[in-house]
């Protein structure tokens, strides 16, 4: 057994942090003495530790840190892979509000959305599978693509296929002063029971109007441009709308360079028959 000290001297971990990961439930010291309260750890812990060391440095949180480490190895990596994912399109997400704020303040490009149509389409019912998440504007990006992901990975290990875009809905607005509801939603062929946070429904039949964008305009503030041409229009036809909004996502779009059209913005409307 190894005291607090001896433990974190070869963890590379303070008491502190030990402390704090005991506190927590994600690092448990092996036995307690009941007389002084002394943590006494196992040598088999010393690779949790380090390994919760080094996602630290990732500045991973606790909690994600523990849903990392709860599985097998094989299960560790596909957790990493989609939390580093969501990171890195959250940095990108971040790094195009800044180059749009810089174009603006420096008066250099084109801050607005080229002209583009505002067309309608008839959506027929689909079944999906979807998660609903809490989220702000700073983690937006990392949660729709951590949860397409995970849905994604969900489906296809249960033997469905998807089947085209995805798209997200926005039950509230996300701001950068408030959070609010989102759900993504997977569209698929197959049968699917739910599992944990994901939901299967059918998204009911309906019309909307909307305008695509390139992968570039996707970035905030930028995108709120097409949201406002979408309901700009809406309104000028003086049409009820029939739901959320939502951003429809090409299957693959990340892939695409960043000047082509890969999303659009679409507000389900209700249409009156002549």
């Amino acid at each position: 057994m190894l005291t607090i000290s001896e433990f974190g001297r070869r963890a590379g971990l303070s008491q502190k942090a030990l402390r704090l990961y005991d506190v927590s439930g994600l690092l448990a010291p092996a036995q307690v003495d009941p007389g002084n309260g002394y943590r006494l750890y196992d040598e088999e812990q010393l690779e949790r530790a380090r390994r919760i060391s080094v996602l630290r440095q990732l500045d991973m949180p606790l909690a994600t840190i523990a849903d990392v480490l709860a599985g097998s190895d094989e299960e560790a990596v596909i957790r990493l892979d989609r939390w580093w994912a969501a990171e890195e399109a959250t940095t990108a997400a971040r790094r195009a509000t800044l180059e749009y704020l810089r174009s603006r303040l420096n008066r250099t490009g084109v801050s607005g959305l080229t002209p583009r149509p505002v067309q309608t389409r008839e959506v027929p019912a689909t079944k999906i599978a979807a998660i609903r998440a809490e989220t702000n504007q700073q983690m937006l990006v990392g949660v729709i693509v951590s949860a397409t992901d995970e849905i994604a990975s969900y489906l296809r290990a249960a033997g469905a296929t998807c089947t085209g875009a995805s798209w997200v809905i926005y039950h509230d607005a996300i701001t950068p002063e408030s959070e609010g509801t989102v759900e993504i939603c997977v569209p698929f062929e197959g049968l699917v029971d739910p599992a944990g946070s994901i939901a299967i429904r059918v998204e009911p039949a309906h019309q909307e109007a909307y305008c695509t964008i390139t992968m570039d305009e996707c970035s905030y503030p930028r995108i709120m441009l097409a949201y406002d041409l979408v309901f700009d229009w809406v309104r000028g036809q003086a049409l009820p709308e029939a739901g959320a909004p939502r951003e429809i996502y090409q299957p693959d779009c990340h892939l695409l360079p960043r000047d082509a059209l890969a999303v659009d913005i679409a507000q389900p409307i209700l249409v009156r028959r002549p």
